[in-house]
């Protein structure tokens, strides 16, 4: 079911008065922690009752919209898979990746050497860059490389794009370097790119406090009709896979607060203490962005988070985001590299890329984030049966 309200506008249709969140570069009011509710109904939508296991199996991976409430640990690994250049290559690493992924997260399982106490609420999520896409067929979704933005000036040539994604998310921490590297070395040749750690706030659902203090995860699709609508791809081999894209955004929380607390809250678009939109309503109210103060000027300021974010200037479809914290060492003299693992899901790629060439242009909130990872990554869709990623190769 939609979610609609009692006046029978749809939800994308309020989104007129709304905001979406960080679309893709930094960590918005309204969104860049968010991870959608659980798909009602669904037989794999959350965890089993009696052993907190999420399925690995189903038609979508687990990880995205599953469980409801994400776990509060991940690890996200980028790989690249230099020995691995054709059709039956990609399918023969995607078919042991799953088997791997279901030895893991079965609580059945009989074999507990990776991890001795079970699975609990395990999850691993597994994406393939473009070179791999278009190793299977140029024509699939996910076979376009994510451009540079403006923001991405300083972003190394190396820290951009990716052969694989692993991204894997637990409660028990313990569990997730143990279970990557098994999952890795079912990965022919992998040699990793980068790795992160990564952990989210507390909360139930989708709302959370971001690493700047504000409330999180507001305005994202929610039940089967959204999600289908503005999430999972449609038809074709790559029906129930949808189209990732993850930034590694360093945060300057530091210059951030030394803003007066006001002006902070007209960067970010609502109020730190209460999530309150600038425009008014609650904590989970949409922005009006039409609302004006007495003299005539914005009440959600012209180049706030909510508003540079907003789908209704750039035409794209709302995006699932389930982003992380993340704290990185930093040695003596050493700059913090604290700050926000971004990922955003859609159907399409363009929905993406709209949304952040805009930030890039007109979001007072960019000056802050500084990219030090990008990459996009065809989502393989679920099954329910057979090897994972057959269906891309039919």
């Amino acid at each position: 079911m939609s979610d609609r309200p009692a006046s029978g506008i749809s939800r994308r249709a309020l989104l007129l008065s709304g905001g979406i969140g960080l679309g893709g570069a930094a960590l918005g009011a309204a969104g860049g922690w968010a991870l959608a509710q659980g798909v009602p109904g669904a037989p794999d939508a959350a965890p089993t009752t009696e052993t907190g296991a999420v399925p690995s199996r189903g038609r979508t991976q687990a990880g995205i919209a599953r469980p409801a409430t994400p776990q509060r640990n991940g690890l996200v690994v980028v790989a690249d898979t230099p020995e691995i250049t054709t059709a039956a290559g990609v399918l023969a690493m995607l078919a042991a990746l799953g088997e791997r992924i279901d030895a893991l997260t079965d609580p059945a399982a009989t074999e507990r050497i990776v991890l001795p106490d079970g699975p609990g609420d395990l999850t691993i999520t597994i994406g393939i860059g473009p070179r791999l896409v278009t190793a299977i067929d140029a024509s699939l979704p996910g076979a376009d490389e994510l451009p540079r933005f403006a923001s991405d000036a300083s972003l190394a040539d190396d820290m951009r794009g990716g052969d694989l994604l692993i991204s894997a998310y637990a409660s028990d921490a313990g569990a997730l370097h143990a279970s990557i590297a098994d999952v890795l070395a079912a990965a022919s040749g992998a040699v990793r790119r980068w790795t992160q750690p990564c952990v989210r706030g507390a909360g139930e659902g989708t709302i959370v406090r971001n690493p700047l203090g504000y409330h999180d995860g507001i305005i994202v699709p929610h039940g089967d009709d959204e999600l289908d609508e503005n999430v999972w791809i449609a038809d074709g081999p790559a029906a129930g896979g949808t189209i990732a894209v993850i930034r590694r955004l360093r945060l300057d929380t530091t210059g951030f607060h030394a803003l007066p607390g006001e002006r902070q809250d007209a960067v970010v678009g609502r109020v730190r203490a209460t999530g309150d939109p600038l425009s008014g309503g609650g904590p989970t109210a949409e922005a009006d962005l039409t609302a004006k103060s007495p003299d005539g000027s914005y009440l959600v300021p012209s180049r706030s988070h909510v508003r540079a974010a907003h789908p209704s200037f750039t035409g794209s479809r709302l995006m699932l985001r389930r982003g992380y914290a993340y704290s990185n060492a930093a040695g003596p003299g050493e700059a913090p590299d604290d700050g926000l693992l971004f990922m955003c899901f859609q159907r399409e790629l363009d929905d993406f890329v709209r949304t952040q060439h805009r930030l890039d242009e007109t979001d007072d909130l960019m000056t802050f984030a500084t990219p030090t990872a990008s990459a996009s990554f065809l989502i393989v869709p679920g099954r329910t049966d057979g090897a994972l990623g057959a269906s891309l190769g039919r």
